[in-house]
C-alpha cells in the first residue's frame, strides 16, 4: 500500500467532514430533515445535490433547493432560516462523531509543519466544535469555513503568509480537489468516510493519490 509523503510539505490543510470527523452522514441526514418540510421529493433531490457537491457551503445548497428544486425566490431571510434549522440538526452529531486517529502522534512528529482546517462548514460552528472537543490547538494555522468559499480562503491565507508553500490539501470530494488545484496546492484524497461514490474512477483519471485515512498520509 502506498503511504503519504507528509515530509514534503510546509503546510498541511485538512477538510473537516469526512476527513477529520466522520460527519458526512450527519450532515446528509440534516439536509434531508430540513428539506423534508417541502416534501419527500424535494428532500431526496436535496440529498442527491448535497452528496454530489461535497465541500460547497450550506448557503449555496439551500439556494439551490429554493431556486432550482422548488422554483421559488431564494431570499436571504429564508436561506438564513434554513441554515439555522440545519445547524440545530448537526450540532449534537458533530460533538460525538468519530475523530480521525493518529492526529496527536502525527502532530508530535511533524511539529515543524503548519496545520490548518479549511471546510465548507460554518466557521463559527467549526471553531466551537473543535474547541469543545479539545482539537483547536492542533491546528496552529487556523480553522476556517464559510461564509468564504474554499478557494477564497486558500488565496487569502497564501497571500497573508499563513499558508506556506509547498502545501497539500487532504479532502474527500471532487470540489476539494478542484479548489486545491485552483490555487496550486497538492491534493490527496481521503477515502474512508467519503460519500463520493465515484471517487475511484475520478482519482484514477485525475492522477490523484488515494489514502484510506489521515494517519496513512503521515505514515510514509
Amino acid at each position: 500500500m502506498r503511504l503519504g509523503d507528509a515530509q514534503n510539505f510546509r503546510t498541511v490543510v485538512f477538510d473537516c467532514d469526512g476527513v477529520l470527523l466522520n460527519s458526512n452522514s450527519i450532515k446528509t441526514s440534516a439536509f434531508h430533515v430540513v428539506a423534508s418540510q417541502f416534501g419527500a421529493g424535494p428532500a431526496e433531490e436535496m440529498v442527491r445535490y448535497h452528496v454530489e457537491n461535497g465541500g460547497i457551503s450550506r448557503q449555496e445548497k439551500f439556494k439551490y433547493l429554493l431556486s432550482v428544486i422548488l422554483g421559488v425566490e431564494s431570499s436571504v431571510d429564508v436561506v438564513s432560516r434554513l441554515c439555522d434549522q440545519y445547524s440545530q440538526e448537526v450540532r449534537a452529531g458533530l460533538m460525538t462523531c468519530a475523530v480521525a486517529g493518529g492526529l496527536e502522534e502525527a502532530r508530535a512528529r511533524f511539529g515543524w509543519q503548519r496545520w490548518m482546517v479549511v471546510s465548507g462548514g460554518a466557521q463559527d460552528e467549526l471553531r466551537d466544535v473543535f474547541a469543545a472537543r479539545d482539537m483547536e490547538d492542533v491546528f496552529d494555522g487556523g480553522i476556517f469555513g464559510n461564509p468564504d468559499d474554499k478557494v477564497t480562503i486558500f488565496r487569502r491565507e497564501v497571500a497573508n503568509g499563513a499558508l506556506k508553500l509547498p502545501a497539500v490539501y487532504l479532502g474527500d470530494s471532487r470540489y476539494d480537489h478542484v479548489a486545491a488545484t485552483a490555487v496550486g496546492l497538492d491534493f490527496r484524497f481521503i477515502s474512508r468516510w467519503t460519500e463520493f461514490s465515484e471517487y475511484k474512477s475520478y482519482c484514477r483519471q485525475s492522477g490523484i493519490q488515494v489514502l484510506d485515512c489521515v494517519a496513512d498520509f503521515f505514515a510514509g
